[in-house]
């Protein structure tokens, strides 16, 4: 066991040298492979579904936990196919954005093919697992969301993020359907309130995966990668993010002013100065050279900021609804 390796690849995508993999657990290398320091935003939708399940007197833990893991399962499958996929269609190339901040198991030779499928289909496994035991102890909208949530693991990496639909698939995976699906699966409802208040993180993951995209946008316009920053350009782009993240909120207030939130939340308020961090960055171009003051995460450069934006506001969402729970 490498518990300091299971920290740090929580954290960041550490970089790791063909040795050293060698050395490590199956674990650890589960974590680097899936890149679980992201499978965090997944964690978080489940946590934040499970929470307003409890605030409406309906939480039952069997149910969420098993959702929660099956979607985080279900988002490292997805990382682990893009990979296997990027790399089958020559996509990841050694100068290619992915295998520049982070190892690329098969390019980078740390897995053969058949490792890599093996830990695809295990982890895929795994998730549809718990999806079909949700469908037979929920019934219901249970087999429509696991459908729905499959064919996103499965085409997201192609065609969907070729063909501009990625941003959008993300805005919908992260919010109705993992949101609103574990709310479902814990409570056997659907609720179009709970979809609209899992709407302001569903718009910090989408704004996460948008920077990455204008992050890597002169690769992808090369390799005919039609993402939205592609088709829209590099200034539409961070103008689009910087607006995603200031409503994310205003959805906030809205829901405090119409009853469905606790003014307690607007303690997310407590996340501006992070935006505030973030703002000048994505008012500019990217430097052709990391700053000099910048987190060790180049090229990662509008990627990170969302990023770490994602997370302050996170802290302070996830908080606000905690303390609800306690003040009611």
């Amino acid at each position: 066991m490498n518990i300091s390796m299971w920290i740090k690849a929580l954290q960041i995508i550490p970089h790791v040298e063909k040795a050293e993999w060698q050395r490590l657990d199956v674990l650890s290398k589960w974590l680097i492979s899936t890149r679980a320091a992201v499978l965090i935003m997944t964690f978080l939708s489940g946590a934040i579904a499970g929470i307003l399940a409890y605030q409406q007197g309906d939480f039952s833990f069997l149910p969420w936990f098993l959702a929660t893991i099956g979607i985080v399962l279900a988002h490292a499958t997805n990382n682990l196919l893009n990979d296997y996929t990027d790399a089958a269609r020559g996509v990841d190339q050694e100068n290619y954005y992915r295998a520049q901040y982070g190892p690329q198991p098969l390019l980078h030779g740390l897995m053969s093919k058949r490792q890599h499928l093996t830990y695809s289909a295990v982890t895929g496994g795994l998730a549809l697992a718990i999806g079909i035991y949700l469908v037979f102890y929920r019934g219901g909208l249970t087999l429509p969301l696991l459908l729905a949530g499959a064919f996103f693991v499965l085409f997201y990496t192609w065609p969907l993020k070729y063909i501009a639909l990625g941003e959008i698939a993300v805005l919908i995976v992260w919010g109705p359907l993992m949101i609103g699906g574990v709310f479902y699966e814990v409570t056997g409802n659907w609720d179009w309130n709970v979809v609209l208040a899992g709407l302001p993180y569903a718009l910090g993951v989408t704004g996460v995966i948008f920077g990455k995209h204008i992050d890597k946008l002169d690769m992808d316009r090369a390799k005919r990668i039609y993402t939205l920053p592609v088709l829209m350009g590099d200034r539409a782009s961070r103008a689009i993010v910087l607006g995603m993240l200031a409503a994310q909120y205003l959805l906030v207030v809205y829901l405090v002013a119409e009853g469905f939130f606790s003014p307690v939340m607007l303690g997310v308020l407590l996340a501006v100065p992070a935006f505030l961090r973030v703002l000048p960055i994505f008012r500019a171009p990217k430097p052709l050279e990391k700053p000099l003051d910048f987190p060790d995460v180049w090229p990662n450069y509008y990627v990170a900021a969302a990023f770490f934006h994602n997370r302050r506001f996170g802290l302070f969402y996830l908080g606000g609804l905690i303390l609800s729970l306690f003040l009611r």
